[in-house]
C-alpha cells in the first residue's frame, strides 16, 4: 500500500523537462502562427490559446498541477499589466485628441511641409530625435508617430513602411538614449555602467539606423510617384479645416505628454491629463459636448465629413478597439507565463550557452538567447534580463567586458515591436493602426541591428575585452 502512495507520489513531483519536451510548445507555437494564421488566416488569439493549451499539457506530464500553470499565467499577466493599462489609456488619448482638433492641425500642417519623396525618411529622424530626448519608444509613435500615420494617409503613401519607419525611429532612443528604461535595465542586468554600454551600443546602432534611412530614401523616391495628386491633398487640408477650429492651444496634448516622459513622470497620469485637457479644447474649441467627447473616449471617434478619405483617416481610437488588441497580448503572456512556470525557457536558454566554446558563439549565443526569450515571452524587458543573468558569469569567464553582452541583449531586444504576440508590438499596432504582420518587412532598423555584435563578435571588431572586476565604474 505504501509502495503505490509513494508511487503516486513520485508521479506528482516536478521534474525538469526533456530538450523535446522543451521545444514541443516552441515548435507547436511556430506551426500554429505560421500555417494557422500565415496560410489559413485564423485568428491570432485562438491560436495562442491553443499554444497554451499545449504548453500546459506538456507541464502536466512535467509534474505540475493545474494550480501551478495557473499561478504561471496570472504571474505573466501580472508582469504585462503596466504596459496593458497603457494601451488601453492610448485609445482613450487619441479619441479626445482627434475630438479636439490636434491631431487634424498637425496632419494639415505636416501635409503641407512633408514632401512624399522625403517622407519616410523625415518620419524615421523626427521620431528619433523625440525617442531620444524621451527615452520612450511608446511615447514617441503616440504622440508624433500618431501625427505621421495621418500625414501619411493624407499623402496616398502605404500605412505600412510609413508604420515602419516610426518604430524604426522610436526605438532608436530606446536603445541609446540614457533616459530610456531598456538600456539602463541591460546595464543593471550584467553590472555594467550604463554610459559604456551606450557608448558600445552606437557601434552597431547607428550602422542598422543608416542602413534603414538607405532604404526609406530609395522606396522614398517611389512612393512619391505614387502619391496623391497635390490637389486631393488641398482638398484634404480644406475639409479638415472646414470641420475644425485651429488654435495653437491645440499643441497642449500632444505637449503634456512629451513633457511629462521628459520629467521622467508616470505615463498613465500624464495620458490621461492630455485627455481631458483635450476633451475641454474639444468642448470651447469644437463645440463638442462634454458626454459626446466621453462616448468617443470609449467607443472611438467617428468622423463625418464629405470627404471619404478624411473619415477614414480619422475615425479611430477609443477603449473598445484598444481592448480589442490588448486581448491578444494577455493569450500571449498566458504561452509565456506557462512556458517560464514549467522551466521549458530556463532549459533552452541553458542548452545555447553550453555550446558556446569561443568568443564569437558566446556573443552570438547572447544574442541567440535574447531573441529566443523576446520570441517566447513576448516582453522586451524579460529578453535583456533572463539571458543577462544567466550568460554575464560565462561572459566574464571569457575576460569579455559586460557591456558586450549588454550590448547584445539590448539589439535582440529591438525585434519585440515587429513580433505580432508582444506587448510593444500590440501597442504600435494599437496606436499606429497597422498589423504588426504589415510593418514589420519596413521596421528595418529593429531587424539587422542584431546581426552586427555577432559580426563583430566573428571577426573581432569592437569586442572589449574586461579590464576591471568592477564594471559599473565608467570607463571600465
Amino acid at each position: 500500500m505504501k509502495s503505490a502512495q509513494n508511487s503516486i507520489k513520485d508521479l506528482k513531483q516536478k521534474r525538469k523537462p526533456e530538450l523535446w519536451e522543451a521545444f514541443v510548445p516552441i515548435i507547436g507555437m511556430a506551426v500554429l502562427l505560421g500555417g494557422g494564421y500565415g496560410v489559413l488566416q485564423y485568428p491570432v488569439e485562438i491560436l495562442l490559446i491553443c499554444a497554451s493549451i499545449i504548453a500546459g499539457g506538456m507541464a502536466l506530464r512535467l509534474g505540475y498541477t493545474w494550480k501551478d500553470i495557473e499561478s504561471g499565467i496570472i504571474d505573466s499577466i501580472a508582469k504585462a499589466m503596466p504596459a496593458q493599462m497603457i494601451i488601453i489609456v492610448v485609445g482613450v488619448m487619441i479619441a479626445s485628441w482627434i475630438a479636439c482638433g490636434s491631431i487634424p492641425m498637425l496632419i494639415d500642417y505636416g501635409l503641407g511641409i512633408v514632401s512624399p519623396s522625403l517622407f519616410l525618411v523625415t518620419a524615421c529622424v523626427v521620431c528619433g530625435i523625440i525617442s531620444l530626448l524621451t527615452g520612450t519608444a511608446y511615447g514617441t509613435a503616440g504622440t508624433v508617430g500618431i501625427a505621421f500615420i495621418g500625414i501619411a494617409q493624407g499623402m496616398g503613401i502605404p500605412l505600412a513602411p510609413a508604420a515602419g519607419a516610426i518604430v524604426a525611429g522610436a526605438y532608436l532612443g530606446d536603445k541609446i538614449s540614457p533616459f530610456a528604461a531598456s538600456v539602463n535595465l541591460a546595464s543593471a542586468a550584467v553590472r555594467c555602467n550604463v554610459i559604456d554600454t551606450i557608448q558600445h551600443l552606437l557601434w552597431t546602432t547607428l550602422p542598422a539606423y543608416v542602413i534603414g534611412l538607405i532604404i526609406y530614401w530609395i522606396a522614398g523616391s517611389q512612393f512619391a510617384i505614387h502619391s496623391v495628386s497635390t490637389e486631393k491633398i488641398v482638398l484634404i487640408q480644406n475639409t479638415l479645416r472646414s470641420t475644425f477650429t485651429y488654435h495653437w492651444l491645440l499643441l497642449l496634448p500632444p505637449l503634456i505628454v512629451l513633457v511629462l516622459t521628459f520629467m521622467r513622470k508616470p505615463a498613465i497620469p500624464g495620458m490621461l491629463l492630455s485627455a481631458a485637457i483635450a476633451l475641454i479644447l474639444a468642448y470651447y474649441l469644437q463645440g463638442k459636448p462634454f458626454v459626446k467627447g466621453m462616448e468617443y473616449c470609449v467607443s472611438g471617434y467617428e468622423a463625418s465629413t464629405n470627404m471619404p478619405e478624411v473619415n477614414l483617416l480619422l475615425s479611430r481610437g477609443g477603449l473598445q478597439e484598444m481592448m480589442k488588441i490588448s486581448l491578444l497580448a494577455f493569450c500571449a503572456f498566458a504561452f509565456a507565463g506557462i512556458v517560464q512556470k514549467a522551466g521549458m525557457l530556463d532549459l533552452l536558454l541553458e542548452k545555447i550557452l553550453h555550446y558556446a566554446k569561443t568568443t564569437a558563439l558566446l556573443i552570438a549565443s547572447g544574442v541567440a538567447a535574447a531573441l529566443m526569450t523576446a520570441l517566447v515571452t513576448g516582453s522586451a524587458y524579460l529578453s535583456v534580463l533572463i539571458p543577462g543573468e544567466l550568460f554575464a558569469p560565462a561572459f566574464k569567464a571569457k575576460n569579455l567586458a559586460a557591456k558586450n553582452l549588454a550590448r547584445a541583449t539590448q539589439e535582440a531586444h529591438s525585434i519585440v515591436p515587429v513580433v505580432p504576440w508582444a506587448i510593444a508590438g500590440v501597442y504600435m499596432t494599437g496606436t499606429l493602426g497597422v498589423s504588426t504582420w504589415d510593418y514589420a518587412p519596413w521596421a528595418v532598423f529593429n531587424y539587422i541591428g542584431f546581426l552586427f555584435p555577432v559580426l563583430y563578435g566573428a571577426i573581432g571588431f569592437k569586442t572589449a575585452p574586461l579590464k576591471n572586476d568592477d564594471e559599473s565604474i565608467a570607463g571600465s
